[in-house]
């Protein structure tokens, strides 16, 4: 366990080059050509402060896939649940296991768990951010329509942790990004200012002029894990942010829709969407699985990037 490597805790940790090195990684595991096990040996120590079902799933089966052992961590099981510094955490675990994905509530946590530790630390989630979400979905593109390059992307709804991730990602590989959000559920201003240095990324509050000709519709669910108590509020607010079949007829042609799922048909989007020809979300649901695996058998297994 050395005290040199690196951690993923959001998109701009790679470069562009090194991400569509990842791509290319994540489409040889899925296609199987990809055999190795550079894990074997090694253990993946998750850390869920939040409940989840992909991201639990792709992991665990992931680290095993690549020859490695995955260890599942709810509050229940860790010190963290009872008060114990996140640093301290951070110092134990970098002495049993060789990697760590924590999928919890404040950003900050995660920066000061990888502060402290000597192994890699990858973000599953946090309230800021969802990286491995949003990476996936770029592979799902990659897949179905070719290159990010040139195409142009329409986020639907809350300015959450998808929308920062998706801005995040614009930043590094220069898309086109157009982000539908009601007044007062903006994304993060400062990765905005970050991104449209390098990208054309833009606010809007009319969902269909986000997506005119947009290549992708993306949405999420109004109310995500914790913010159950303003469901009522937040219909409210996003009426007419749904995503239906007369708002995916403004996209191209060969538009896809993805949703980062769990999703509420009849909310956020019509179950002819999701359910329909134009959805990917199941591809998009497997490829956690793949990107995740290049992720950790290059942070973990040694794999160049």
């Amino acid at each position: 366990m050395t005290t040199e490597h690196r951690d993923f805790l959001a998109i701009p940790d790679f470069s562009a080059d090194e991400l569509n090195v990842l791509f290319a990684l994540a489409e040889s595991m899925r296609t199987g050509a990809y055999r190795k096990t550079p894990l074997a040996g090694q253990t993946l120590a998750m850390i869920f402060m939040k409940a989840s079902t992909r991201t639990r799933v792709s992991f665990e089966v992931g680290t095993y896939q690549l020859g490695g052992h995955a260890l599942f961590l709810s509050p229940r099981d860790v010190q963290l649940g009872r008060g114990e510094p996140i640093s301290d955490t951070a110092k134990v675990l970098s002495r049993y296991v060789n990697g760590i994905m924590i999928r919890t509530f404040a950003h900050d946590d995660v920066e000061a768990l990888a502060r402290d530790a000597s192994i890699p630390v990858i973000n599953g989630l946090t309230d800021l951010l969802h990286p491995c979400q949003v990476l996936a979905d770029l592979l799902t593109v990659r897949q179905q329509l070719g290159s990010i390059a040139g195409k142009k992307v329409a986020w639907i709804g809350d300015g959450n942790n998808m929308a920062n991730s998706w801005i995040n990602a614009a930043f590094v590989l220069g898309f086109d990004l157009s982000l539908a959000c009601p007044v007062g559920y903006d994304p993060d201003a400062g990765m905005l200012e970050r991104a449209r240095t390098r990208a054309n990324v833009t606010v809007v509050r009319d969902p269909r002029e986000a997506a005119r000709g947009a290549d992708v519709v993306t949405t999420d669910v109004w109310a995500s894990m914790g913010q159950e108590a303003e469901q009522a509020a937040r219909e409210k607010a996003f009426h007419g942010f749904c995503v239906d079949s007369s708002l995916m007829s403004l996209a191209a042609k060969r538009a896809i829709f993805l949703h980062c799922l769990p999703a509420h048909r009849g909310e956020e989007v019509t179950a002819d969407v999701i359910d329909g020809p134009q959805s990917r979300v199941w591809d998009e649901a497997e490829n956690r699985l793949h990107i995740q695996k290049a992720i950790m058998a290059t942070l973990m297994g040694g794999e160049a990037l």
